[in-house]
């Protein structure tokens, strides 16, 4: 249930949906590498509390935009702005990023409402064009990095696979 909870958060978050993937896998993996009896030395008890706090964190991962006022999915583009700050080593107001959330989900949204898109250049092109005016008119980023637009688009065609 936890993998399957973990692949409902990456369908729309493809940032978080990776990190708790990888918690995931990090805890499968450990398990896997114990030695000895996993009931003696703690070892089931330290699992338990591993497994049990990366559920409560994938919870908790379905309200966490509630605290910045925006929605699960707009909160999706807030973590891969965020993300994109902090692998690319820029600044950007969190106020101004929670905005351009807003505004990347709503362009997405409104590019990408027919059922064929993803297959049609057109539109494709028209998002990509749109998502860079929009980004440029924010002033995101704020440093010449042409990667951090191709990881937007990405997470946007990801978002609208799943959820189009």
């Amino acid at each position: 249930m936890l993998a399957q909870a973990i692949g409902e958060i990456r369908k729309v978050n493809k940032v978080k949906g990776i990190d708790f993937s990888n918690k995931m896998k990090s805890l499968v993996d450990k398990y896997n590498a114990r030695k000895g009896d996993i009931f003696g030395g703690g070892v089931f008890g330290d699992m338990a509390n591993e497994l049990t706090e990366l559920i409560m964190q994938v919870k908790e991962e379905f309200s966490t935009g509630d605290k910045l006022g925006i929605d699960f999915e707009e909160k999706a583009f807030y973590d891969i702005l965020l993300e994109l700050c902090k692998k690319y080593e820029f600044n950007y107001p969190e106020k101004k990023l929670i905005e351009l959330a807003k505004h990347v989900k709503e362009l997405v949204d409104s590019q990408s409402k027919f059922p064929d898109w993803s297959k049609r250049d057109d539109i494709k092109s028209s998002l990509k064009v749109g998502l860079i005016l929009l980004l440029d008119e924010h002033g995101y980023p704020p440093v010449e990095r042409d990667e951090v637009y191709e990881e937007i688009f990405e997470q946007a065609e990801n978002f609208k696979k799943y959820n189009g």
